[in-house]
């Protein structure tokens, strides 16, 4: 598992055909002076899951990298697990946008994001 993705605590969960979950868990260390999680971790764990998503629903032969991502912070996320549901919305031969929501412990999306991503053959 890459550093990025041990230090927020992924976990992969599934893929239903439809949908991706990743599970993430938020720490003390990633709170801004609110005593919430500060968005550049936020924006990290939707860029992991999109990713995910992405790769869920891609031969093994290929993979993404990210182009953009807009992100849109929701309501305040809080230390503890955040569950990402990650879902394509489009895809061609060369291109995916994927969008995902983060869910907290109380079942209240935190953050949701869309990706436009570069769909490449693996080397």
């Amino acid at each position: 598992m890459p550093p990025g993705a041990q230090l927020l605590g992924r976990e992969w969960l599934g893929f239903d055909g439809e949908i991706a979950t990743v599970r993430f868990e938020a720490q003390p260390l990633f709170t801004n002076r609110h005593g919430t999680i500060q968005g550049g971790f936020l924006a990290a764990m939707l860029d992991s899951a999109t990713g995910l998503g992405a790769l869920a629903a891609l031969p093994a032969t290929r993979t993404v990298v990210t182009r953009t991502l807009t992100t849109r912070f929701l309501k305040p996320a809080r230390i503890g697990p955040i569950t990402a549901k990650a879902k394509v919305i489009s895809q061609t031969d060369r291109d995916m946008i994927v969008e995902a929501d983060l869910i907290d412990a109380n079942d209240v999306t935190v953050a949701s994001a869309t990706a436009e991503l570069r769909v490449l053959d693996k080397r």
